[in-house]
């Protein structure tokens, strides 16, 4: 391969990287969202980091453009307007939505498989590697 080709692609790939970094670190929320009240509007956030985007589904609502992400930080500030605790909040959305909407959703019996399956399938997927490569050992 050509050192300059090399070099070329090389720096595209740093330029690529170092964009999508700064990408990550803006937020979605538009400036119409904002509350006046910067205690409230912390909250708000720190709310929003916590709740899983339906649509993105691996983002929060915080960093999301859906429309549902942005309807549903409307809606946490609406909550906090008219006075509700954050528990409260974390309470209506997930009556509404279900524990899948919490990023962190908490352990009981109906969220075992979301917490246990990607150990599961990690330990079996490392022991049908061991059992292979031990077979092809003594082949």
């Amino acid at each position: 391969m050509n050192k300059s080709l090399l070099i070329k692609i090389i720096f595209i790939s740093i330029i690529l990287h170092v964009t999508h970094l700064f990408s990550n670190l803006s937020y979605s929320v538009e400036p119409d969202e904002i509350l006046k009240n910067p205690d409230y509007e912390l909250r708000a956030r720190n709310i929003s980091k916590n709740i899983r985007c339906m649509v993105c589904q691996n983002q929060s609502i915080d960093d999301s453009n859906a429309s549902l992400a942005k309807d549903l930080r409307i809606l946490i500030r609406s909550q906090i307007l008219i006075g509700k605790s954050d528990k409260e909040i974390y309470e209506f959305l997930t009556e509404r939505y279900g524990d899948f909407i919490l990023l962190k959703p908490p352990i009981k019996v109906s969220t075992l498989a979301l917490w246990f399956l990607p150990m599961f399938f990690l330990i079996f997927g490392v022991l049908i590697i061991f059992s292979y490569n031990k077979k092809s050992k003594n082949s």
